[in-house]
């Protein structure tokens, strides 16, 4: 096993996946120091190969891994495969419903003679109805109501990115996470679920709850009733757009000296935030041509410095260039499988101090195949 010095050293993962979701997971429990063996058919994961927007994923979610090329249709790939799962403490898949079953590489069939196995399924949905159902991020978000709350009435519109997938991911890993708690108690593994669909219908909980306490349909966030009366986006000189929110009446009175606006400051009939909510319309409109005037540039000091939220509107090609994610160790050098350097962002976590970082070169196809098939045969380490 690897040295790590994480809190997963030790534990051996064998991940079936391909795209996001499986990967995430994988990704996760590697940068926390589990060793994962990336099982891929022969030529590679397909996933490698994705143009468009897909282009990242490989990159993006698996990081810290090893590549192992296992043919698992064939009868020596499979007996590989399980031979390596018996050595092994967890199993991520991602496969569509049923596929992993007819290959005998299931929970059911595995836990027969691991019994220590966890297993972690990443599907569209959790078992129902719908379980047989082909899923992908944006059928959920469409079925599950974020398409619908994010664009405006009557054009519903993806979130920009592949946020279900991703957070399936973490969940399937907080779920291998307190599997492994719960057998150091009992001895025993069990299966674990993630699911894309309840997933993104926890990401709409916010909004269904809203329904309930009210008896009424929550708008499109695009025509919602704002709760705050400065909560939004403005073009500033240049046609440069800055978002800021004033969510206190403190706020809004700093906000109107930092734009030289003593008129509003001194409104009575703007005292409170209830009584700005009702004129927001002609408010936004008095704010928006004050800030025409002003440049992003010496604005934004000068709200930071008042303590105003604020956030330029940022692409993702600048962010390789953002100053935070740079200083903080968020964003750093990985070397990818054709030995180029790229920027690699780290999970949102700090433990003890440290970021988990990168530890390896992201793996080529089958780059650790002869050093993991060497290994088969030889005792597997007791359960920690």
């Amino acid at each position: 096993m690897d040295r790590t010095g994480l809190p997963l050293e030790g534990i051996r993962v064998i991940e079936f996946t391909h795209m996001v979701m499986g990967p995430t997971c994988g990704m996760i429990l590697a940068d926390l120091g589990a060793e994962v063996i990336k099982i891929e058919p022969p030529g590679g994961d397909k996933t490698r190969k994705l143009p468009g927007l897909g282009i990242g994923f490989f990159r993006s979610f698996n990081r810290n891994k090893k590549s192992v090329v296992l043919d698992i249709q064939s009868p020596e790939g499979h007996a590989a495969a399980v031979e390596l799962i018996g050595q092994s403490d967890v199993v991520l898949e991602n496969f569509r419903p049923g596929l992993m079953k007819k290959l005998g590489l299931d929970y059911g069939t595995l836990s027969r003679d691991c019994p220590h196995l966890i297993y972690a399924s990443h599907k569209g949905f959790l078992p129902g109805p719908y379980e047989n159902r082909l899923a992908l991020d944006e059928v959920v978000q469409n079925m599950a109501g974020l398409t619908y709350m994010t664009g405006p009435r009557g054009r519903p519109l993806r979130a920009g990115s592949s946020v279900n997938d991703i957070m399936g991911g973490m969940f399937g890993a907080i779920g291998v996470l307190a599997a492994l708690q719960e057998r150091h108690r009992t001895g025993r593994g069990q299966e674990i679920q993630s699911a894309l669909f309840e997933n993104c219908a926890l990401l709409a909980s916010q909004h269904m709850q809203q329904f309930l306490m009210t008896g009424e349909a929550p708008p499109p966030l695009p025509s919602r009733v704002s709760a705050w009366s400065v909560y939004d986006v403005f073009t500033l000189a240049d046609d440069e757009q800055l978002f800021i929110g004033a969510v206190s009446d403190k706020q809004f009175q700093t906000l109107c000296q930092v734009l030289e606006r003593p008129d509003l400051a001194g409104d009575a009939a703007l005292a409170t935030n209830a009584q700005r909510v009702a004129v927001r319309p002609a408010l936004l409109e008095k704010l928006g041509e004050t800030l025409r005037s002003h440049r992003i540039e010496e604005l934004q000091p000068r709200l930071e410095a008042a303590g105003i939220p604020y956030a330029p509107i940022v692409r993702p090609d600048q962010l390789v260039q953002d100053r935070h994610l740079l200083e903080s160790g968020g964003l750093v050098p990985m070397q990818t499988e054709d030995g180029e350097i790229t920027q690699a962002v780290l999970l949102p976590l700090l433990m003890g101090g440290r970021r988990p970082g990168v530890r390896r070169p992201l793996p080529k196809v089958g780059e650790h195949t002869a050093e993991i098939m060497a290994r088969l045969h030889q005792q597997r380490p007791a359960l920690s």
